[in-house]
């Protein structure tokens, strides 16, 4: 952001609490006292659970689609539930695997989206709130909350607290590589519990469409190949231009002055 300081900016800053009053200690023990009784469900649930290692595609296929779906639940949301900002892994296209008739999830359309979709959003936004604490953590430091006191703070959270809820819900919606507008809310505080039913809201909107789109004209794993190509694209164009304008601004200091 900007590192401008303005009287309106200083004014919003101040208007805050010194103390977020969150204990991110504990929400990240619960969280992996959840990871935990998800691990033992699995235990519970592979239990006599036929198995044979093998390395063929097809083999492997076929056991994967003779689990329980439970099973399958359960390791898609502890999937999910771990793709966030520090760990970016690709979620969409594991939603549409998930999804595919080969997963037999559930074997019918309309259950098989709801499925993915519930459990998706849920562990979605789980891992948003791991993001919002982290996020939290992070603001408490002195050199990055300065940024509470630039000008684009300022002009960003006024936007922000016009629709807060609304504007959340469709930035989840909507498949970007980073989310900013997390970052936003988080730095003005906006309430953990609006946040986290914008976020399952706005996920559930998303993964029951690409469950629906997948499962209903059978796309099988085009639908993953295709999500995961879409998500390589949306990183490199981030990442690309930043990067040559790095070596770009290395080569011009290197350049002799011949005047």
């Amino acid at each position: 952001m900007e590192d401008v300081s303005t009287p309106q900016a200083d004014t919003a800053a101040e208007a805050l609490p010194d103390h977020d009053g969150i204990s991110v200690g504990k929400w990240f023990l619960a969280y992996g006292l959840g990871l935990a009784a998800a691990a033992a469900a699995l235990a519970i649930m592979l239990r006599g659970q036929p198995w044979t290692w093998t390395w063929r595609p097809a083999e492997i296929g076929r056991q994967l689609q003779a689990m329980r779906p439970g099973v399958k639940l359960v390791v898609f949301g502890v999937y999910i539930s771990m793709c966030c900002t520090v760990l970016p892994l690709p979620a969409n296209a594991i939603v549409a695997a998930v999804a595919t008739r080969e997963a037999a999830v559930t074997g019918e359309l309309w259950t098989t989206v709801l499925a993915v979709a519930l459990v998706g959003a849920a562990a979605s936004t789980v891992a948003n709130l791991n993001d919002y604490h982290l996020f939290t953590l992070a603001l408490r430091q002195r050199h990055i909350k300065r940024v509470r006191h630039t000008r684009l703070y300022d002009v960003s959270s006024r936007w922000l607290a016009g629709s807060p809820f609304t504007i959340l819900v469709l930035f989840n919606i909507i498949p970007i590589p980073v989310d900013v507008i997390r970052m936003l809310a988080v730095t003005c505080r906006y309430p953990r519990g609006p946040f986290a039913a914008a976020n399952f809201v706005g996920r559930f909107v998303r993964y029951a469409a690409i469950a629906f789109v997948t499962f209903h004209w059978n796309l099988g794993w085009v639908a993953v190949v295709v999500l995961l190509g879409l998500a390589a694209a949306l990183v490199l164009a981030r990442a690309v231009p930043g990067a040559a304008g790095r070596i770009i601004g290395r080569g011009d200091r290197k350049r002799p002055d011949v005047t």
